[in-house]
C-alpha cells in the first residue's frame, strides 16, 4: 500500500526525537556547534521567519548535501561530521520530521526536529530573522 505524507511523518516521528522550541534553544546555547537546518524549499523558507544562525537546505536536497560519496561540490561541509548535533526545522514540523529521519537513516547520531517547526519557535517568543 502506498504511503501518504501523513504516514511518512508518523514513521519519522516514531524514529527521531521531537524537541520543543525551548529545548532546541537551550541545546543551541549549550553547544554552539549545533547545526540548525530549515528544510523548506528556498521560495518558502522564512515565510514565518528563520531561526537565527539556521541554514536552508531543502528537504529534496538534504540527502544529497549530506552524502559523503557524491562529488564534493554537491556536499555541505557542515554535514561531514555524523556526530555533530543537528536540529531540523520547517514551517510547521512535518517536513522537519522527514528531514531528521533522513539524516538518521544516513548515520547521523544526534539529530532531532523542532515540534511545530519555526512557527512554534516564533510562538514561543524566540527571535526570527526575515529573509
Amino acid at each position: 500500500m502506498a504511503k501518504t505524507f501523513r504516514d511518512m511523518v508518523t514513521e519519522a516521528r516514531e524514529n527521531v526525537p521531537a524537541i520543543s522550541s525551548a529545548a532546541a534553544r537551550e541545546k543551541m546555547k549549550q553547544n554552539p556547534d549545533t547545526l540548525v537546518i530549515d528544510v523548506q524549499d528556498a521560495a518558502d523558507a522564512g515565510a514565518c521567519g528563520l531561526i537565527p544562525s539556521s541554514m536552508n537546505i531543502s528537504l529534496g536536497m538534504l540527502p544529497i548535501r549530506a552524502d559523503l560519496l557524491v562529488p564534493e561540490h554537491l556536499r555541505e561541509p557542515k554535514l561531514a561530521d555524523r556526530n555533530r548535533p543537528i536540529i531540523i526545522t520547517c514551517g510547521a514540523g512535518g517536513q522537519a520530521a522527514l528531514g531528521a529521519y533522513t539524516l538518521k537513516q544516513m548515520g547521523f547520531t544526534d539529530v532531532s526536529f523542532i515540534e511545530g517547526g519555526t512557527a512554534a519557535w516564533k510562538e514561543a517568543g524566540f527571535d526570527v530573522s526575515s529573509v
